[in-house]
């Protein structure tokens, strides 16, 4: 319970946040430097990956798509980015995997909020 209503209060706070991200997003990055926007795009792509997609929190949809490359909607991914840069999820992939067996080995992505104490230390 603890968890969820963390959770819920942080949306509310970030979603207004992100809207706003968003569009400055789409503003300075049609008008100004891409340079500028950069991370907050890759922000929005592991965003999109986690919650549509079903994937890591830190990691994008190429990467994640080049690791389940024989499902459907992952040979559209690849298929699509192939046609701007070819094997860019496979090269995803292979900058990114480290990072997700790192995280998984290490266990951060498991619950820390609402967990009482003694399960805390033994995690």
């Amino acid at each position: 319970m603890k968890e969820k209503l963390a959770g819920t209060i942080l949306l509310c706070t970030l979603v207004p946040l992100m809207i706003i991200g968003y569009l400055f997003i789409v503003i300075v990055g049609t008008f100004g430097k891409a340079s500028r926007v950069r991370q907050g795009v890759r922000a929005l792509d592991h965003f999109v990956n986690a919650t549509l997609f079903d994937g890591y929190a830190w990691e994008s949809v190429s990467s994640h798509a080049w690791r389940e490359r024989d499902k459907g909607w992952a040979k559209i991914v690849i298929k699509i980015t192939d046609f701007f840069q070819k094997d860019h999820c496979k090269r995803s992939n292979a900058r990114e995997q480290p990072i997700v067996d790192l995280i998984l080995r290490k266990r951060l992505h498991e619950q820390t909020i609402g967990l009482d104490k003694s399960k805390q230390d033994k995690t």
